[in-house]
């Protein structure tokens, strides 16, 4: 009598550990399901390269496992559906159908699914790198099973190949990234800008970067350099000033204006005594 209680508690206790340890498992098979498989391979080699040393470390440990996405989904799919498959098995055996039914779907719900998912969202490079030694072993482990598996998915679906960012999405991402706009970025107003401009440098014509010759500042040979003419020069604050004659539109030439530096204004110095700098034209054959 007494060896059959201990027997029935021995099998009680055994079985009771099993299904908290199916449950566990289940529950790391859905978390790391959600954590690894949501990393991007672009973005691990990117954290491999120029990340945070803590997260070059954790990258570096991960990336390797989820080289092939299609094999370590699989895996880790076929993990969590014998854990499941399992927990009623033991279950049944303590208590009756409907409450084994019942205390199943409830453990994997809350422990197997919403908390590992819940925490492997937030924290997901910290798990998975933790956890890569023992994501080896279980896909050697299963290999047998997920690899046919994978390859058909790979034949089906291609394999996963790194995701890049198209020009227009690069550029959102960038904006995204400055300091105005309120996330977190540290990008400033001028580095947006001039990251915008080298990505959108493709799209652009020469005409797009040019000013029409009508609201082009310009002077006229016959111009002298009073203290009007240095003046409205600085305001513009351009470095060459275009040379015209009679015609606004009949450029000879142009002006630096550093060269105006010792030019006094009293002296009123006719526009022509100055260096005029010849403008690279294009020779079109008769």
């Amino acid at each position: 009598m007494a060896a059959n209680v201990a027997c029935c508690g021995a099998k009680f206790s055994l079985y009771l550990l099993l299904i908290v340890g199916l449950v566990c498992f289940a529950g790391l098979m859905a978390g790391l399901t959600l954590g690894l498989m949501s990393l991007g391979l672009v973005d691990l080699e990117v954290l491999i390269k120029s990340g945070r040393p803590k997260d070059r470390i954790y990258a570096a440990k991960i990336f390797p496992v989820i080289k092939r996405q299609h094999l370590l989904l699989c895996t880790l799919l076929i993990g969590n559906s014998l854990a499941m498959e399992a927990l009623p098995i033991f279950l049944d055996a303590l208590v009756p159908p409907w409450a084994a039914i019942l205390i199943s779907v409830t453990l994997i719900l809350v422990f197997g699914e919403i908390l590992p998912q819940a925490v492997c969202t937030r924290y997901g490079m910290a798990v998975g790198a933790t956890l890569a030694p023992l994501v080896r072993v279980l896909l050697l482990l299963f290999f047998p099973v997920a690899y046919p598996i994978s390859k058909l998915l790979d034949w089906m679906l291609g394999k996963g190949h790194a995701v890049l960012l198209r020009r227009a999405e690069l550029k959102t991402f960038v904006d995204f990234h400055g300091n105005e706009a309120g996330k977190g970025g540290d990008l400033t107003h001028d580095e947006t800008t001039i990251i915008a401009g080298a990505l959108e440098l493709t799209e652009k014509a020469a005409k797009d970067a040019m000013t029409p010759i009508s609201k082009v500042f310009s002077l006229d040979l016959d111009d002298t350099l009073d203290s009007e003419t240095l003046n409205a020069i600085m305001m513009k604050g351009h470095s060459r000033v275009p040379i015209y004659v009679g015609n606004p539109t009949n450029i000879i030439g142009l002006i630096l204006v550093k060269n105006l530096l010792t030019v006094d204004p009293k002296d009123a110095v006719p526009l022509r005594k100055m260096i005029i700098r010849k403008i690279p034209r294009k020779v079109t054959a008769t």
